[in-house]
């Protein structure tokens, strides 16, 4: 009897933490983040480094600041494809309230407060998108390409 051959197990990097809806919240994730991301090789300072700490940042903060309900959490979820091409970032809260897309025609005026996290979502991402989460609220997730010739795998 010969024995069945073993498949290689297919391994996806994932980062999940809960943080508070908060502003000290939202920048503990950022920092995370960064820990994360040179943990699976991105170096500190590298455009990648910098554009994927960015998208959770904005994120994140849009988080807090729009999505916040009392006594809930968000929580950022990383997912590192397993041939290192991209990086998913996964923002969930409870709040039903759904983002909406910016208008690319008219970006915010000049002073003022606000408006500008998606603006910057959009252009560093590959794709972003919004999705129902199980139980109240939902997901705001991009996708970040870490080597742009390969095959989105998500």
């Amino acid at each position: 009897m010969t024995a069945p051959h073993a498949q290689a197990p297919v391994t996806v990097s994932v980062f999940t933490q809960r943080f508070s809806a908060t502003r000290r919240g939202a920048r503990l994730a950022r920092l995370l983040a960064g820990v994360e991301a040179v943990a699976w090789g991105i170096p500190r300072g590298s455009a990648a480094f910098d554009a994927l700490t960015l998208i959770v940042a904005e994120l994140a903060s849009n988080s807090a600041l729009h999505g916040r309900v009392p006594g809930r959490d968000f929580e950022l979820r990383l997912l590192l494809a397993p041939d290192g091409s991209y990086v998913r970032v996964e923002v969930s809260d409870t709040h039903p309230r759904r983002p909406t897309p910016p208008p690319a025609a008219l970006p915010p005026a000049p002073g003022e407060d606000g408006g500008r996290g998606l603006v910057i979502v959009d252009a560093l991402a590959l794709r972003w998108g919004v999705r129902d989460r199980l139980g109240p609220g939902k997901t705001v997730w991009a996708d970040y390409p870490l080597s742009p010739e390969q095959p989105h795998p998500f």
